[in-house]
Order: structure tokens, then C-alpha cells, then sequence
């Protein structure tokens, strides 16, 4: 599984229930890793999406305790209501295919899962209220590439690749 986020100089990475950025380039960035893929999200993450409506071009998955299957099924996404039963969904797709896409909640829960984190660095304070595990900081965790700086819509920024050196199991 592997988590990817755009995080700001702060490693924030949300407010309002929103992105703290709209750069372009972040943005083919996510898309190129993501289409055709797997991703999993938190319920407040669905909602912030346009019409509430799951990724196109992806299989979605949802993490709502309190969903409604028949939203779900309207929607085209799969409703999982526990950690368990997406860890257990999640397990059976290849790792490479599995993306933790957002919230704060599912990035916590699931960044120990991940074998590895595709960070997008802004160089710029996006006043979050919403912050990621800084990497850079864990022992378990090791940044393995990082692009040259890239800059667009205003703003510098720099893709990095980081690898979780000892990952847990989906499966337990």
C-alpha cells in the first residue's frame, strides 16, 4: 500500500475539509499514480470531493462507520465500515495498485501499512489545520528519491519518495 499526499513546509495538510493548495503540477502528479488504480479514503474525504462523488477511473474505497450501502452503490464506490474489513478489502489488490488518498484519520490509521509514501513538499505555509506524520522524523521511514524542484501555480515544490523500512501486514 502506499499513501500519497501533498504536504506543506510544515507538513500540514488540510483546512476547511479542503486541500491547502491547487497546483496543476500536484495534481497530474496524483493522477498519474492513481488512475486505474485503487484508492482508499475516509468518509469527510468522499465529501470534499466534487458532488461527492468517488475518483474516476479508480476503484474507490470507503472507510464510513455510518454509511449507507445504497449511497455506495448509487455512487459507485465500495462502503467498508471497519479498519478490519478494509484492511481485508485492501489485501486483495497487489500493494503497488493500493493508495491511501486522505483523510488525516486514514493516513494515521494506514501509514504503518504502507510500504511506501509518494509526498508532495510545497515549499509554502498553507496555515493548516490538518497535519501529516512527518517522515523525516521517523526512524522507520527513509526518503529514497526527490525530484529536482518544481515550480507552478506560484508555488515551489519538490516530489519525494520515502519507503517504510518495516511495513505490518495487511493480513494479520
Amino acid at each position: 500500500m502506499i499513501a500519497i499526499v501533498a504536504v506543506d513546509e510544515k507538513w500540514g495538510i488540510g483546512k476547511n475539509n479542503d486541500l491547502l493548495f491547487d497546483i496543476k503540477a500536484d495534481m497530474r502528479h496524483f493522477v498519474e499514480h492513481t488512475r486505474g488504480k485503487v484508492v482508499i479514503m475516509g468518509s469527510n474525504t468522499l465529501r470534499s470531493l466534487p458532488g461527492g462523488m468517488p475518483l474516476k477511473n479508480r476503484v474507490n474505497i470507503v472507510l464510513d462507520p455510518c454509511g449507507k450501502k445504497i449511497d455506495s452503490l448509487k455512487k459507485g464506490y465500495i462502503l467498508v465500515r471497519s479498519l478490519n474489513a478494509l484492511l481485508k478489502q485492501a489485501a486483495k489488490y497487489p500493494p503497488e495498485d493500493v493508495y491511501v488518498i486522505g483523510g488525516a484519520m486514514m493516513y494515521r490509521t494506514l501509514l504503518p501499512y504502507c510500504e511506501k509514501a509518494v509526498v508532495t513538499k510545497v515549499r509554502a505555509d498553507g496555515e493548516a489545520q490538518v497535519f501529516y506524520e512527518n517522515l523525516d522524523r521517523l526512524d522507520s521511514w527513509k526518503l529514497v528519491e526527490e525530484s529536482a524542484p518544481v515550480e507552478d501555480s506560484g508555488y515551489t515544490m519538490t516530489f519525494c519518495t520515502y519507503r517504510n523500512l518495516s511495513p505490518e501486514s495487511l493480513l494479520n
